[in-house]
């Protein structure tokens, strides 16, 4: 011990054990204080009782001998700290030579475990900044874990720990499997396994007992947690992969049977699973589900999320259905039941499928919007967003439509309660930009001409009859009631309810005036005594594919009539309109290719009472 400080034990002003401590801080050397952190013994003073310490933003702060021998720590020269104050370049040319060198060093210098957050305490910004930090720790990270020897924890804020001797990365993945008790820890645990396979050298006998644990957990929980089922069999299935040696133990248990049993719930089970996940599952349902893959194909793409509905067209491309996914389309958007996370798609896509970026597209988008504003309250959607701000779809729909088709578009845009008048007219103007001779019916310079009288059959003069009066003494009437009793709840600016009755209010006060304006316009017919000396409303057609000699037989009814699966059309119809006029023998030149007319036949006559009120004296004809 120093001769003087042995005086001042001697002399009662300090205890032996404080001088103990104090002799191991000469000047030069490091320490640590719990409040003031990192530093320097600048000097001693003993005849005033005191040590100098140069802290970080404390130089020469004196500490009488006594607390300093209590609260200092010394710090060995190979401490991380001592180190980089000592000499900071060559700790910045370790941290860019050696990585794992120095997180060990840091490790060490923490009793053998920091988190990544007290590493980078220690790095930033003596050697860092905090850019240079996030990009030097990915690297070094991925090193820690190649190297073997450390214990990487997947949380961020759980400590990297100094991997014991003796315990090998391969171990410590079997160990922390087995300690697992929540299927979830057991699927957390199997997918390092699967990440870092390269570390087993004996997979049989490290593995082989991993892999009857995880077909038994995922036998258990397919009633109740079938999305679990699933990512412990895709986990099984990448080690059975790495490891050709290794056996199942449970035969039944494949992706595909999974795919079959939980066939009907696949539309609740794939929105659970990580993306990459329900992209390998879809891409198994052909060779799952056989022919009828492609109808459960369509129904997920129409019933779920907009990840599963840009995954879905992919399957059909690799198994060479394009066309099949391309009739659903055309008949989702025709019908307006395409969701919206569909119609995002199909719009973002739209350069691989120019032929079904057309008017009825934007009459589809204005549906599913309705639909999408009384579910969400008014909040704007994705779809919604895109319909607002992609200048160019409106060019797009039109630049090849019928003036015809543009201005009915336009009557519909003027009626929808979707937009406000600043951003209706805005979109308007988008139609009248393709079609400029249209401006008059924005404007309001000139009176917009009558529209054209529609052609119904009887029995579906009926139906809509039907749907007005429902809509008028049922749905409008109860609507009223909820706005009433939203109006009770008070506070309206946070009255969920009654914004949600209200924006119902516009869906159903726009469906009252399209069903009138529809209604005014019909006339109704049996499709009695048809001219078959040339394609005309209430006809049986046949007509002959002239390069494949295909038949097909469409009868054309009223503007209200259509059931595609019978190939009965309305007159209103593209293949309707290219139809009408032409006698047998004719040529045509319909949406699907070239084809003859053969055979002009009368349609069977609509047999539901006529109303007298609208009846026609003479038969339909275009």
């Amino acid at each position: 011990m120093d001769a003087e400080l042995e005086k001042l034990v001697e002399a009662g002003k300090l205890t032996s054990k404080a001088a103990e401590k104090l002799d191991t801080l000469k000047p030069g050397t490091f320490c640590l204080h719990k409040s003031w952190g990192f530093g320097r013994v600048a000097e001693w003073n003993l005849l005033l009782n005191q040590i100098l310490i140069d802290f970080t933003g404390k130089k020469a702060h004196p500490m009488q001998l006594e607390y300093a021998g209590d609260n200092l720590t010394l710090i060995p020269a190979e401490h991380f700290l001592a180190r980089k104050a000592s000499g900071l370049a060559a700790t910045k040319k370790l941290a860019k030579d050696e990585p794992v060198a120095l997180v060990r060093n840091i490790l060490e210098s923490l009793d053998g475990s920091a988190t990544a957050q007290q590493v980078s305490d220690w790095m930033v910004p003596d050697l860092f900044t905090e850019a240079e930090w996030k990009r030097w720790w990915e690297s070094a990270r991925k090193q820690l874990k190649t190297s073997g020897a450390f214990s990487i924890p997947a949380k961020k804020t759980e400590p990297i720990q100094i991997r014991a001797e003796g315990i090998s990365h391969a171990d410590e993945l079997t160990e922390s499997f087995d300690r697992a008790r929540q299927p979830k820890e057991q699927l957390a645990a199997l997918e390092q396994m699967v990440k870092f396979h390269q570390q087993f050298k004996e997979p049989e006998k490290q593995l082989q007992a991993v892999i009857a644990a995880v077909e038994n957990v995922a036998a258990r929980n397919q009633k109740l947690h079938p999305e679990l089922t699933f990512e412990l069999v895709l986990g099984r299935d990448d080690l059975l992969e790495s490891f050709p040696q290794l056996k199942t133990t449970h035969i039944g248990l494949t992706l595909e049977k999974l795919i079959v049993d939980e066939e009907r719930r696949l539309v609740l089970i794939l929105p659970k699973l990580p993306a990459a996940k329900e992209k390998r599952i879809l891409q198994a349902l052909p060779a799952a589900l056989g022919e009828r893959w492609s109808a459960r194909a369509l129904q997920l793409m129409q019933a779920t999320h907009g990840r599963m509905v840009a995954q879905i067209p992919h399957v059909f491309r690799d198994a060479g259905q394009h066309a099949e996914l391309k009739t659903m389309l055309e008949r989702s958007v025709r019908e307006h039941s395409a969701t919206s996370e569909m119609l995002v798609w199909l719009c973002a896509e739209r350069a691989d499928w120019p032929e079904l970026i057309n008017p009825e597209l934007l009459a589809a988008i204005l549906s599913a919007l309705e639909r999408e504003q009384y579910l969400a309250a008014g909040r704007a959607s994705k779809l919604q967003r895109l319909l607002l701000e992609d200048r160019q779809l409106f060019q797009d729909m039109f630049g090849k439509a019928d003036v015809g088709l543009a201005r009915d578009a336009l009557r519909r845009l003027q009626l929808s309660p979707l937009f406000d008048e600043l951003t209706k007219r805005s979109l308007l103007a988008r139609i009248v930009k393709v079609f400029p001779d249209l401006e008059s019916m924005i404007a309001g310079a000139q009176p917009q001409e009558k529209a054209a009288p529609l052609v119904v059959s009887w029995s579906s003069l009926d139906k809509r009859k039907a749907e007005y009066e429902d809509l008028v003494k049922k749905k409008i009437p109860e609507n009223i009631k909820e706005i009433s009793l939203a109006r009770s709840y008070g506070d309206l600016s946070e009255n969920f309810e009654y914004k949600a009755a209200k924006q119902m209010q516009a869906v159903l006060a726009r469906q009252r005036a399209e069903l009138e304006q529809a209604l005014q316009n019909a006339r109704g017919t049996a499709f009695e005594n048809p001219d078959t000396s040339r394609v005309s409303i209430g006809t049986i057609v046949t007509v002959r594919d002239k390069a494949f000699k295909k038949q097909e037989t469409y009868t054309i009814l009223g503007a209200w009539d259509g059931d595609p699966d019978r190939n009965i059309i309305s007159y209103q119809t593209a293949i309707g309109q290219a139809l009408l006029g032409h006698k047998a023998g004719e040529s045509v030149t319909l949406p699907n290719g070239e084809f003859q007319i053969g055979s002009i036949e009368p349609a069977p006559v609509d047999k539901v009472a006529a109303d007298p009120a609208v009846a026609e004296t003479e038969p339909a004809s275009v």
